[in-house]
């Protein structure tokens, strides 16, 4: 019983640090990129692995509507690109049309 309480403390802890986009955005860790996608400013195996998991969830809608719109990928993604852009809150990370990160 003790290793099934320790065990479950352990993993209580590990979710209560997990890094989410919000707070990832909040602290310099990523930005929105000019493709749709998240990209990394400051890597750590914690951050990599939210932007791959994030990337590959909109990747995956931006697939469906491009299919349901008849759009390319590539459009969907620049479109999202924009819009992610337009909407991040000032003091955030966007890339820019040259493809280096700025404080927006």
């Amino acid at each position: 019983m003790k290793k099934f309480i320790l065990i479950f403390t352990m993993i209580l802890s590990f979710s209560v640090f997990a890094l989410d986009l919000s707070d990832a955005k909040q602290q310099g860790l990523v930005g929105e990129k000019v493709d749709g996608l998240l990209g990394v400013v400051k890597s750590s195996r914690e951050v990599n692995q939210l932007v791959q998991s994030i990337n590959a969830q909109r990747i995956e809608l931006y697939k469906e509507i491009a299919e349901k719109n008849g759009m390319t990928l590539e459009q969907v993604s620049v479109l999202a690109g924009k819009k992610a852009i337009s909407k991040t809150p000032r003091g955030e990370y966007i890339q820019n049309s040259a493809g280096q990160w700025e404080i927006k």
